[in-house]
């Protein structure tokens, strides 16, 4: 089994309970996540299945959208509320103070990860020097909030959607705020609403996935790799052709080929089979250096990223081989 599926992690498992769970009910022997969620945490957990876990690599650098609640006036030693509690603190502060407040941390930041986090330092993670009590110094990170929008503000609890870059723990950006507030806080709730093109409302639970295998149906919740990378230009090679760049040849790109709109509407199709190209005008060929294409073979089957080199003139190599 090969493939993608949007998985609503519950509450109370890890993400890695999640590809347990995936693994032993779909029966396929490799698995594996594209972002892990806190276990506390909910939301789109994208799993891959079989040869797509080969596009793990890919998909770790995607932005990512949350529903969170931050309580004010309490802080816990692990940012969230199944810490321990080390401070509580009156909140005598106006919406407009907190929405300010809240909107100045929209942009580039400076971001210090938490202690109980998996990042490692000298072989072993944060989370277990943490729970030995042990606390190190760490680096800030730079990280993005593309935008946040406040949806309530009630009882010390801000309910708010942010957008965000990579490796940004809503935890630490709800403490940073509870902090710049002067009362301290602490994340009590996220859902993950979104991880790259994967969202919310195309996510089915563990029991959805679990049902479907039992009726038969369990390829309608799967996506094929390639939805993934539907942004990127695809290439239809023929059989020998594709035999070139599977073995490792380089694929010369002529200077103009034959491009046209895929049913997706956001990369183009490039043909640069010869038939094709010596029957054509042809449009110039925008490709550049290093810029990643899809790879399809004749029966227009995805098979592989391909990446584009210069020698001279340009050329498409192998990247990533899926089939």
């Amino acid at each position: 089994m090969n493939g993608m599926i949007n998985i609503i992690k519950p509450p109370g498992m890890t993400s890695f309970d999640v590809v347990g769970f995936l693994r032993r009910t779909l029966n396929v022997k490799k698995a594996g996540h594209t972002g892990t969620l806190d276990p506390a945490a909910c939301g789109v957990l994208p799993v891959c299945l079989g040869s797509a876990t080969r596009a793990i690599e890919f998909l770790t650098d995607n932005d990512k959208k949350y529903r969170a609640e931050l309580t004010l006036g309490i802080e816990t030693d692990t940012q969230d509320s199944t810490g321990r509690v080390l401070s509580e603190k009156q909140v005598s502060l106006s919406d407009n103070n907190i929405l300010d407040v809240v909107k100045s941390f929209v942009g580039k930041i400076e971001q210090v990860p938490p202690m109980y986090s998996a990042i490692k330092i000298n072989g072993r993670k944060l989370y277990q020097l943490a729970r030995e009590g042990v606390i190190v110094e760490r680096k800030a990170r730079t990280i993005q909030i593309h935008s946040i929008e406040v949806l309530q503000i009630r009882n010390n609890r801000v309910l708010f959607d942010v957008e965000c870059s990579k490796g940004t723990y809503i935890r630490t950006l709800c403490a940073d705020i509870g902090s710049k507030l002067g009362c301290g806080g602490h994340l009590s709730f996220l859902l993950r609403t979104k991880a790259g093109k994967f969202t919310l409302d195309t996510a089915v639970t563990l029991e959805k996935a679990r049902d479907s295998v039992l009726a038969g149906r369990i390829n309608e919740k799967l996506l094929g790799v390639d939805y993934v990378f539907s942004h990127l230009r695809k290439v239809i090679l023929d059989d020998d052709q594709y035999k070139l760049f599977k073995n490792g040849g380089f694929l010369l790109i002529p200077d103009k080929v034959h491009t046209e709109t895929n049913f997706h509407g956001e990369g183009d199709t490039i043909l640069i089979n010869s038939p094709v190209h010596e029957s054509c005008q042809g449009n110039v060929c925008s490709a550049k250096e290093g810029d990643i294409l899809r790879v399809y073979d004749s029966n227009l089957k995805f098979a592989a990223l391909g990446e584009v080199v210069r020698k001279g003139k340009l050329y498409i190599k192998s990247k990533k081989q899926f089939i």
